[in-house]
């Protein structure tokens, strides 16, 4: 599956949760999602807080992909193009002075 399809399957799961009716619970802003994304990274830390050996996998891995899944949606609603954003992001990359 391609970051794409990724995206898609998001949008499907939010659309079937009713959130992005104008009448929602859950404004799915690009304001809310930049906030989400911010918690979801914050508990992405929260695992390593008290040192880096014990974290459980699987639940890094549920973080992470809530950090994903948020990221998805706000580059998507946001008219960006994350596949191309990344690829420009590492060919700037390549070409800096670490």
């Amino acid at each position: 599956m391609d970051i794409r399809q990724l995206t898609q399957e998001m949008h499907s799961f939010v659309q079937s949760q009713g959130w992005y009716n104008p009448d929602s619970l859950r404004p799915q802003t690009s304001r809310n999602l930049a906030i989400s994304l911010s918690l979801e990274a914050s508990e992405v830390l929260e695992l390593f807080q008290w040192g880096e050996y014990g974290v459980v996998k699987e639940a890094l891995a549920d973080e992470l992909a809530d950090v994903a899944l948020y990221l998805l949606q706000l580059s998507s609603i946001s008219g960006i193009d994350l596949e191309n954003a990344i690829l420009a992001k590492l060919e700037q990359n390549r070409s800096r002075k670490w």
